[in-house]
């Protein structure tokens, strides 16, 4: 079989594997094995062939694991997706649950140069925030931080920008739903980032999202870096705008020509998350990412996986990861609730992969799942939160989220990330501020396509060039240097005032 850079054109991942992934496009009639097996049919990069025959109903392997069903009789040398694959249910419970051993900490810890703030936490950017309660006070919030921007004198004084945090709901909502609950903690989490200076929290003054209740229920009562107001209140639109840029211009002299100051990796989050994922994703930037990850951990530091739709099916592997019973219980209750959530909306959990991932090469939930959770490492599981719940206990933290990107990357950043890390196999091109988010791509070809909206490729894994621990250790150096002030290719092309999206659930009326 030729080799390109000692790198077969279909990789076997795992000895139990029964269908390898295509390193290249693989044409038919070309070897797929040492053996007398060739490909049936054309295999795009990315995708699966058996290699072996596979008989009807039985378990298809990749990574090891099982991701699915055969539907049909598959002969070795075919490929292998949606078109002759299906779903596998599991049964997870805790009958034979065994609590892992909590992570260690290394003594010799690793510093980035961040923004230490007045209460203890240490941010890795110097943004103002303007946060709105409603849709309607979100176009006030937008005008006050162009013209700011514009003006040129914050970034004088030391700031990164003036950000708009604003979003579609805030009214004509249950006040008592869990969709209310998850915009105010998110509301609250962002107020409370410590990538922000200080933050000015806008309402208009009758919706369901009253400001005041937010900034009572929540405690956010340190006037010194928190001002509210509401539009009605104010006077009209350009009176508000005036008041905010007043007040901020006012505030921003207390916090201004702010410097970096070296700060132990334990005072760093990373929001782990993927978008965009193909057949290379599981092989080369999850696992890289989950290198990173593990020695963030490993000083000091935290991370928080999310998009609960995208590790089922593989959660028996972060149950075996759980420290305890009841962190392992909070897992399988998300599980559930997803299960009856998709059911009364008349959908379900394998609904994903997306279009875009199945022509990537993926073909049921369970295999884009296997290599979803490797993004994660291999570090114990501190933690379970609900959607945007902050941050409590250091280390891997798992957090509820639906799989949509934007959505699952606010409740991580309203948790406490302060770095965000994106895995991506067909190129996604977002950003997330205030926290500066790491472009990693899947694959080569990508990579060198939207080089400019990229910041390392993992691809050279796959290419033969590099190992998952080198690209690892590359990643944990690039996660030091952003948070230490270098720009990320998403921030140098202006993204990030565009990705606020709240989970909104339940009925708006």
């Amino acid at each position: 079989m030729e080799l390109i850079n000692s790198v077969p054109a279909v990789i076997r991942l795992n000895l139990h594997d029964n269908v390898g992934v295509a390193s290249r496009a693989v044409p038919k009639g070309y070897p797929i094995d040492d053996g007398h097996h060739t490909a049936h049919e054309n295999i795009d990069a990315g995708h699966k062939v058996a290699l072996t025959d596979i008989e009807p109903e039985q378990p298809i392997f990749k990574y090891g694991q099982i991701i699915g069903l055969a539907t049909r009789r598959i002969e070795a040398g075919e490929h292998v997706h949606t078109h002759n694959i299906v779903m596998l249910e599991r049964d997870t419970s805790l009958e034979h649950f065994k609590p892992a051993p909590r992570s260690e900490v290394v003594e010799n810890q690793r510093t980035f140069k961040g923004y230490h703030r007045a209460n203890g936490q240490v941010g890795t950017r110097n943004y103002i925030g303007i946060l709105s309660t409603v849709n309607c006070s979100a176009t006030v919030s937008k005008v006050v931080a162009e013209r700011l921007n514009a003006s040129g004198e914050f970034e004088a004084l030391g700031f990164d920008g003036v950000v708009p945090v604003t979003h579609g709901s805030g009214c004509a909502m249950n006040t008592d739903s869990e969709g209310f609950a998850f915009l105010e903690r998110v509301l609250n989490g962002y107020a409370i980032n410590p990538n922000f200076a200080f933050v000015l929290i806008i309402g208009l003054g009758c919706e369901a999202n009253q400001v005041k209740q937010l900034v009572e229920k929540y405690g956010l009562t340190d006037t010194s870096r928190i001002f509210y107001f509401n539009i009605q209140g104010a006077g009209g639109t350009r009176a508000s705008i005036e008041k905010a840029s007043e007040k901020i211009r006012q505030m921003s002299n207390d916090y201004r020509h702010a410097e970096r100051r070296p700060a132990p990796l334990r005072h760093l989050t990373v929001a782990l998350q993927c978008g965009g994922s193909d057949g290379y994703s599981g092989i080369t930037a999850n696992p890289a990412l989950g290198h990173a990850a593990d020695l963030i951990v490993q000083h000091g530091g935290s991370v928080i996986l999310s998009e609960t739709p995208e590790i089922y099916g593989a959660e028996h592997l972060l149950l075996d990861r759980a420290i305890n019973e009841d962190v392992a219980r909070k897992l399988l209750e998300r599980i559930e609730w997803w299960k009856h959530y998709t059911q009364i909306n008349g959908a379900e959990l394998n609904n994903n992969p997306s279009p875009g991932n199945k022509a990537g090469g993926l073909s049921t939930i369970l295999e884009k799942s296997l290599g979803a959770v490797a993004k994660s490492g291999s570090s114990s599981l501190n933690d379970v939160l609900e959607y945007a719940q902050p941050l409590k206990e250091p280390g891997f933290n798992f957090m509820d989220s639906p799989g949509y990107d934007p959505v699952s990357v606010t409740g991580q950043i309203a948790s406490g990330a302060t770095v965000v890390c994106f895995t991506t196999g067909r190129g996604s091109v977002s950003g997330f501020k205030p926290a500066p988010c790491i472009k990693l791509a899947t694959n080569t070809q990508m990579y060198e396509s939207i080089l400019e909206d990229m910041d390392i490729n993992c691809g050279t894994i796959v290419d033969g060039t590099a190992t998952v621990e080198e690209v690892g250790e590359h990643i944990f150096e690039k996660i030091i240097a952003i948070a230490s002030g270098e720009q990320s290719a998403s921030e140098s092309l202006g993204y990030g005032n565009n990705e606020f999206v709240p989970w909104m659930v339940g009925a708006v009326t």
